[in-house]
């Protein structure tokens, strides 16, 4: 049982990420006292957002922070808490992508985000982060609401009889929760972002290939992309800069370009209108906002709150204008035969022969096969495998994957078009706020209509971020969404952070939190 903490230690969870480092390096708590803090949050918690814990692991973790902080040594977040989503590889804690497929699972290595963030790759200082558990997730990150996972659903902390999105939901919720300071997501069609918004939190999807995908559960590799959740961008911009970077030699995917200090970037410019010369040239930032994002299905609330923020983004000096992303409305069956058809391709791994779950009586091999993914996927994972497999069979390749390939290409190319009016592009990140537990629960096809903003962005492969912007009518979280160009992150941290210094929109918390 962990200690109870003593009177200088019982707020450490309503500090940011900068404040925790600054209290650690400056010995107002050791890392020991904030790990034991942080864990007694989770020990208490009601909304299911962790699936593991490894107090001992932890806990050494924290000594070994102490002991480089004493030493005056040590990474940028030295000693700071963070919970992993379950898709992340661990050594020391169980990894199963919420699937009991990999119920019990172990792997013999982190993967290198997980690293980056601790105690650095290949010779170089991590960040030096404590890691306080894996979080819970849709099975193999496959949906939207975080009602997929094998073991239990999440509940939103704003509202426990609603979801707090999905597939990255144990992050957002353990975030908002304030379970722990700061989580890794993945965002393969808008998981980082939807979670955020529904919770109320900041979450940012890099460009494709600026975070290592190596030590991460394959769902669809052409999309599955690293990013951070946490309360701020500025909290966002200092464990991206820890997490990004090039790693060719386990990563085939990994972009060949440098981490940018993202949070030294924050710092400019500044007076009453940070965003009038914040543009290209010096020009006032141009935010677009699509046409077709406007239109049926989005919620008034939704609307409102979206357009409260570009007018307080327009005080700050930015200039609004309308663009057009002709192709985005077909991106969600572009989507959702794309990422079919990847999935179907990176799960054919889980068969019980080399690792994970096997049935325990079968026929034959085959019989084995089928007994063995039968008991150990759930009902959306294998319509994926289902429908993937058929849209990449012969005779349906060139109808369905090959023309879905040729309408992503379009879809990017509306961006790079729409990048010629404006820096950054802004709009809803889902038509409405959290829906209820079990709503729409024999209608998948609702889940998939709740993409329709984040997918075109991850089609393309462009940053994108949710911060907060306020709450809806059902008092829930309501997220804006922001898109850059191609390795363009630091507009989007930028705008946010001017967006957050002058609002208290990422500062309001679910009550009794």
């Amino acid at each position: 049982e962990l200690p109870s903490m003593t009177s200088s230690t019982q707020e450490l969870h309503l500090q940011s990420l900068s404040e925790l480092a600054v209290t650690l390096q400056s010995k107002k708590a050791s890392a020991v006292e904030v790990a034991q803090h942080f864990l007694q949050r989770v020990q208490a918690d009601s909304t299911g957002a962790f699936l593991n814990v490894n107090e001992q692991a932890t806990m050494a973790q924290a000594q070994a922070s102490d002991a480089r902080l004493a030493a005056g040594k040590g990474g940028c977040l030295e000693g700071v808490p963070i919970a992993h989503k379950d898709v992340f590889v661990t050594r020391d804690f169980v990894t199963t992508a919420g699937s009991k497929i990999l119920a019990n699972y172990r792997s013999p290595f982190d993967a290198t985000v997980v690293q980056k963030l601790a105690n650095g790759v290949n010779g170089q200082i991590g960040a030096g982060m404590v890691t306080l558990g894996k979080l819970n997730c849709d099975e193999f990150a496959m949906g939207s609401g975080n009602e997929n996972s094998a073991f239990h659903a999440v509940r939103n902390p704003w509202d426990t009889t609603r979801v707090p999105g999905g597939s990255s939901g144990g992050s957002a919720a353990a975030v908002a929760a304030r379970l722990t300071p700061a989580a890794t997501g993945t965002d393969t069609g808008g998981s980082i972002r939807q979670p955020a918004s529904f919770c109320g939190i900041t979450g940012i999807k890099p460009t494709y290939g600026r975070a290592s995908r190596h030590g991460m559960v394959a769902f669809a590799s052409s999309l599955d992309q690293a990013g951070p959740m946490a309360r701020s961008a500025e909290d966002c911009a200092l464990l991206l800069t820890a997490m990004c970077g090039p790693d060719p030699d386990r990563d085939s995917t990994s972009l060949n370009v440098a981490s940018e200090d993202f949070s030294t970037q924050l710092a400019l410019p500044a007076g009453d209108k940070p965003l009038a010369q914040a543009g290209k040239g010096g020009q006032p930032l141009r935010i677009g906002v699509p046409a077709q994002w406007r239109g049926q299905g989005l919620q008034p609330d939704i609307l409102h709150a979206m357009t409260q923020a570009l007018s307080q983004c327009e005080s700050l000096g930015a200039e609004v204008v309308e663009v057009s992303l002709p192709h985005a409305p077909l991106s969600i069956p572009v989507y959702y035969i794309v990422c079919a058809a990847e999935a179907s391709s990176n799960l054919s791994r889980f068969d019980g022969v080399k690792f994970g779950h096997r049935a325990s009586s079968y026929a034959d091999l085959t019989d084995m096969y089928l007994r063995t993914r039968g008991e150990g996927f759930g009902d959306e994972v294998k319509r994926r495998i289902m429908i993937g497999s058929y849209v990449l069979s012969h005779g349906y390749y060139d109808a369905y994957y090959l023309q879905a390939q040729k309408i992503r290409r379009m879809i990017a190319d509306d961006f790079q078009a729409a990048f010629t009016q404006c820096d950054v592009i802004a709009g809803p990140v889902a038509p409405s706020t959290a829906w209820r537990l079990g709503d729409n629960a024999n209608d998948p096809l609702a889940h998939y209509l709740a993409d329709i903003y984040t997918l075109p962005a991850s089609l393309a492969g462009l940053p994108c971020m949710s911060l907060p912007v306020g709450l809806g009518d059902m008092g829930m979280p309501v997220g804006l969404q922001l898109i850059g160009n191609y390795l363009q992150e630091t507009p989007l941290l930028n705008l946010a952070h001017r967006f957050q210094q002058v609002t208290q929109h990422h500062l309001a918390k679910p009550e009794g939190v």
